[in-house]
């Protein structure tokens, strides 16, 4: 990474995103000498414009560093482990081309009747994987391509995107592989509402998904992976077109039934309980290892974290648990103490959210206050009689 690059502020890249847009693109590449992006675009939040990602935080760092003036192509290297890495953790939606120009595509006005088969296509298969069969998705595309409006295969593939959007929305379990997209049509909504009221089987499948027993895992010959925290682009919206939102009635809500099974998260706490006992040993540190405890087994559940470990100077590591059997995006449950707890140990809490838990687990970790990694929606309020 180029010196200071890291330092590089929002405010920084906000105001050269001013000046993309107040000059025009091609002024702007040939002023600071970069050649158009070949796959990384980074959203202006104004006025809904993509620009050259590199070419941006070139110019941004002149703003951040006046004294040493703007980055050249030649050096520092773009793409997803720098620029794009940088960029998504100041905030900034960054995409490819290929996703933009297909959300575009799917985004264009879909008919009832394409939206309807698509819809049914897509429980189809998640009926089949939460039953354990196998079905191709490829193979399930190509069959639908012929019945729809002249429609890419890149653009069914956002559609069903924006299928497990709606599903979240629902309290439904999604397609694994197909992460949430934004921009869903209230047409998909109502649409996707009809055909699951009329699948019971499948309400029964997803009844025993989520409240299916986890089995613990062999902790000492799983080898537990932490992967990087998931570029969110934007919080889901759904495009209304002006419409009032309409109160959807949800049948259950089987991402909170999952949350409430008992045996899935003491088998992720099981996990991330031998992953932090074990990092510590291979450094060295067996005597801190030994002394990672189990505190929501030995002491109880209501302590605000499940597992008391530590850094590798001694510190105290505060860890909450999160386990799904879902993918790595689907939305989880804290409570009140969780989350005061992590405020008042900021620099010691670290949330970690266990993913594909019966596939292939892994897990990503959130440290400090909740609400600034996360966006918190008032689930449910405990209500008590104003005096009078």
């Amino acid at each position: 990474m180029a010196i200071g690059l890291h330092l590089i502020t929002s405010d920084a890249v906000d105001a050269a995103l001013r000046e993309f847009i107040a000059i025009g693109r091609e002024a702007f590449l040939q002023k600071y000498g970069f050649g158009s992006a070949l796959q990384y675009l980074v959203l202006d939040p104004l006025t809904g414009t993509w620009a050259d990602s590199k070419a941006i935080i070139g110019a941004a760092y002149g703003v951040r560093f006046p004294e040493r003036g703007p980055l050249r192509s030649t050096d520092f290297s773009g793409g997803e482990t720098q620029v794009v890495k940088l960029l998504r953790q100041l905030g900034f939606n960054v995409a490819t081309q290929v996703e933009i120009a297909s959300e575009a595509e799917a985004s264009q006005v879909w008919a009832r009747a394409e939206v309807e088969l698509l819809v049914s296509d897509y429980l189809d298969m998640l009926a089949r994987e939460l039953a354990g069969q196998t079905f191709n998705k490829s193979s399930q595309r190509r069959a639908l391509l012929p019945l729809l409006n002249n429609r890419s295969e890149s653009a069914i593939e956002f559609k069903r995107r924006n299928v497990s959007a709606a599903l979240l929305e629902l309290g439904y379990p999604p397609l694994r592989g197909y992460l949430p997209a934004v921009n869903k049509q209230m047409l998909l909504l109502d649409v996707l509402e009809q055909q699951l009221a009329s699948r019971p089987a499948l309400d029964q499948l997803a009844i025993s998904f989520t409240d299916k027993p986890a089995v613990p895992l062999d902790p000492a010959s799983y080898d537990l992976v932490q992967v990087p925290i998931p570029a969110v682009r934007q919080k889901n919206q759904v495009a209304r077109d002006g419409v009032p939102r309409k109160r959807r009635a949800v049948k259950r809500d089987y991402i909170e039934r999952e949350a409430r099974n008992s045996t899935l998260g003491r088998a992720g706490e099981l996990l991330i309980l031998e992953y932090e006992r074990r990092r510590l040993a291979q450094r060295g540190l067996v005597q801190l290892a030994d002394k990672v405890r189990h505190v929501a087994v030995e002491d109880g559940d209501g302590l605000g974290y499940d597992i008391h470990s530590f850094t590798e100077n001694g510190a105290d590591r505060f860890v909450e648990v999160k386990t799904t059997a879902l993918g790595e995006l689907t939305p989880f449950f804290v409570s009140a103490n969780e989350l005061e707890f992590a405020r008042e140990h900021e620099s010691a809490f670290h949330l970690c959210r266990v993913f594909d838990f019966r596939g292939a687990p892994r897990f990503f970790e959130l440290q400090g206050a909740i609400e600034s990694r996360c966006a918190l929606d008032p689930f449910s309020f405990r209500a008590h009689l104003i005096p009078r």
